[in-house]
């Protein structure tokens, strides 16, 4: 029997969220947060033993999403593996032409917490990079694409410098360009029968 979500707990991550990834964790206080959910600060450090509690909670409550929203993605789209990854850059490029788009939280957050790499948010972002990259390798070996664990960790690193250069940029272009080596590095392992 699965445990309750708890409502309170639900709200102030919520708010968290959307402070922590418009402004970023620095900028935002636990009182700006508590205000935001339109609960007190007591009530907030009730169920957060710290802010870093609560800023490991919010990358946690990004994760499951995130990956759903990729798999989506690539489920959705026709054609072989190249065309399915392809897919993955040319919707984030669509969601970051978004005024209120970001970037990854993930990575804003492990750059703001650079100079503690042992800090659970840090931990929280590895763990759901590792999962991405586990989960298309696993996609990319079930297409008959050859090396799938070392071209999934190629194209983690063709995202994730992207989402770096969008940082810098501003220019959406930088995910599709990224998107068109992922496809290239894709069709150069699929095997004769998949592609």
């Amino acid at each position: 029997m699965s445990e309750k979500p708890n409502p309170t707990r639900k709200r102030l991550v919520d708010a968290a969220t959307k402070l922590f990834y418009a402004e970023g964790i620095g900028r935002v206080s636990v009182d700006a947060v508590a205000e935001k959910a339109g609960l007190t600060k007591r009530t907030l450090y009730y169920h957060f033993k710290s802010k870093d509690d609560l800023i490991t909670a919010y990358l946690d409550g990004r994760d499951q999403p995130n990956l759903e929203q990729m798999a989506g993605w690539f489920d959705a789209t026709e054609g072989g593996a190249d065309r399915k990854v392809a897919a993955i850059f040319t919707n984030l490029a669509r969601v970051a032409r978004h005024p209120k788009w970001k970037g990854c939280g993930f990575l804003r957050t492990a750059a703001e917490l650079a100079s503690m790499p042992g800090h659970p948010a840090v931990k929280a972002g590895s763990r759901h990079k590792t999962k991405f990259e586990k989960w298309l390798a696993g996609e990319l070996l079930s297409h008959g694409v050859r090396e799938p664990k070392m071209l999934a960790r190629e194209i983690v690193l063709l995202m994730d410098g992207a989402f770096s250069s969008m940082l810098i940029h501003h220019d959406p272009d930088y995910i599709t360009a990224a998107g068109h080596a992922a496809a290239t590095l894709v069709r150069a392992r699929m095997t004769d029968a998949a592609a």
